[in-house]
């Protein structure tokens, strides 16, 4: 069961697309980062949080997806916190033909050129792959933010929730209580950037690997413009997703809801991959 949500993950990246696990090393106690001491470095990590209420960006998205081979789009991402997380791809001439809305509740993936849809509920991903995926982890991912599980957002106080060290000039952060799957963090020990986060299944070599770069300004503050996300069983990464983000805004001019007419066909997840795979 814990191969699924590596697989639901796959499938929603995959439906864009035509439409690390180490072990744990023991932390030390209260190390010094960037001239502060752990929980102090901690704090400070959580309270630089951009918190963006909107974020929007063309993203160029390449996959590599294995033996079904690599393929690349051009996609717009939108993100509107609390609300939703948005990859719509539109090749011609502006014209939509695939849509992934992630909201609270679910992820709706939505094939345009033949009419068809599927939506699929965090409960039941959680269910079936017995994770604690949600929509937060999601947008945390998305947004560059350190996060823990069953938090939608954090304070000072939750610095404690976080095991830390140093290494190589980065502060190695983890989060202390998940339960079936653990949380690493990189963050540059000077700037305080987070570089990368890592999500596993515990007592597993399944994982997921999602690495910034390339750090910009928007609206005046930071933000990486390349995101690099890997996930597979230890060294075998049977998924690598490269996006290069560029036009990047925090503008909230966009509708945030998703409204799909009568015309269109509620189908089995398999189905529409099955369907999107030949074209």
């Amino acid at each position: 069961m814990t191969k699924k949500l590596f697989y639901y993950l796959s499938v929603c990246l995959i439906v864009m697309a035509v439409c690390s696990c180490s072990s744990t090393r023991k932390m030390g106690r209260e190390p010094i980062i960037g001239g502060l001491k752990g929980t102090d470095y901690t704090e400070s990590l959580i309270s630089q949080s951009h918190r963006w209420e909107n974020l929007t960006a063309k993203a160029s998205v390449s996959l590599q997806l294995g033996d079904k081979g690599n393929t690349k789009v051009n996609a717009t991402l939108r993100i509107r916190r609390g609300e939703v997380i948005r990859l719509s791809v539109a090749p011609l001439l502006g014209i939509e033909v695939a849509r992934m809305d992630i909201t609270p509740e679910n992820i709706l993936l939505i094939d345009r050129l033949n009419k068809r849809y599927v939506r699929v509920s965090f409960k039941e991903i959680s269910r079936l792959a017995n994770t604690e995926l949600n929509f937060n982890i999601l947008q945390s991912l998305f947004l560059n933010e350190l996060f823990l599980p069953d938090k939608a957002s954090l304070s000072a106080d939750d610095a404690k929730a976080f095991s830390i060290r140093a290494d190589n000039g980065q502060a190695v952060l983890e989060a202390r209580h998940g339960k079936a799957m653990s949380y690493r963090f990189r963050a540059a020990a000077t700037d305080g950037l987070l570089e990368e986060t890592s999500i596993a299944l515990k007592d597993t070599d399944y994982g997921l690997t999602w690495k910034y770069a390339d750090f910009g300004r928007v609206d005046g503050k930071t933000f990486p413009q390349h995101m690099h996300v890997t996930a597979g069983k230890g060294e075998v990464q049977n998924l690598s997703v490269d996006m290069k983000l560029s036009r990047l805004s925090a503008s909230d001019g966009w509708d945030a809801q998703t409204e799909l007419s009568s015309k269109y066909q509620e189908v089995e997840l398999t189905e529409l991959l099955q369907l999107l795979l030949k074209s």
